[in-house]
């Protein structure tokens, strides 16, 4: 089964850049199958990483960014695939 986490975060205002840097600079103990980092207005970054895994396997996720780089905690997301019909 393939699992994908999704990590949002909302930086504060004109620190997005300083973000998405953070975000891609951020390794994890072990490699994803794929890894996206995107961005969106009002500064925020989502960065999804695939895995092949059991939905509730523990997995690596991202780490909340310094307080004051963000304007809220993180929101974290996980979802399996479905087949096509």
């Amino acid at each position: 089964m393939t699992v994908a986490l999704m990590w949002e975060a909302r930086a504060v205002p004109g620190r997005g850049p300083e973000l998405l840097a953070w975000a891609r600079a951020q390794a994890l103990p072990v490699e994803p199958l794929r890894r996206e980092t995107l961005r969106a207005p009002q500064d925020r970054v989502l960065v999804i990483t695939w895995w092949e895994a059991a939905y509730d396997a523990e997995l690596p996720e991202l780490a909340e960014p310094a307080p004051e780089l963000v304007t809220r905690a993180v929101h974290r997301w996980r979802f399996e695939s479905v087949d096509s019909p």
